[in-house]
C-alpha cells in the first residue's frame, strides 16, 4: 500500500494509505472502493464496477452538513466524469472533480485539513 498520511485522525476522516484493492482510513482498513465523508466511510460498489452514478453517490448528495467538493478517484488513471452527472451534482451545490485515486486521496486530506466540506468517492486500485 502507498502511505500518504502519518497524522493521527482527530474527529475527521484521514486517508492514510491506498493500494492493493484497499484503503486505510483513520486507522481502519477497508477493502474495495469507498466513499469517504468527514465522519464516515461507506462501501461504494459503483466504484468497483467502474460506474459513477448519481444514485451511487446518494450518501454524498444527502450528507449533513452538505458536501461542497466531491473528489472522484477513478483508479490508476484519470477518467472524466459524465457531463450530465457533473451538472446534477452541481444542482445539489457540489463541485465534482475526477482524478486518479492517489491524487484524490492526497487532495482529500489537504482539503479536509483546511476544514473544507469535502468528500471522496474512491475506486480501489491494484
Amino acid at each position: 500500500m502507498t502511505e500518504i498520511a502519518s497524522v493521527e485522525p482527530g474527529d475527521r476522516s484521514v486517508i492514510q494509505s491506498y493500494g492493493e484493492g484497499r484503503f486505510r482510513i483513520s486507522g481502519t482498513v477497508f477493502a474495495g472502493s469507498v466513499i469517504v465523508l468527514a465522519d464516515a466511510v461507506l462501501a461504494w460498489p459503483d466504484g468497483d464496477a467502474g460506474n459513477v452514478s448519481l444514485e451511487g453517490l446518494a450518501p454524498v448528495v444527502d450528507a449533513d452538513p452538505a458536501v461542497e467538493i466531491l473528489l472522484v478517484g477513478t483508479g490508476d488513471a484519470m477518467r472524466p466524469l459524465d457531463r450530465d452527472l457533473k451538472a446534477a451534482l452541481g444542482r445539489s451545490g457540489i463541485v465534482a472533480d475526477a482524478m486518479d485515486t492517489g491524487a484524490a486521496c492526497r487532495t482529500f486530506n489537504v482539503l479536509a485539513g483546511e476544514d473544507r466540506r469535502v468528500a471522496a468517492a474512491l475506486t480501489a486500485t491494484g
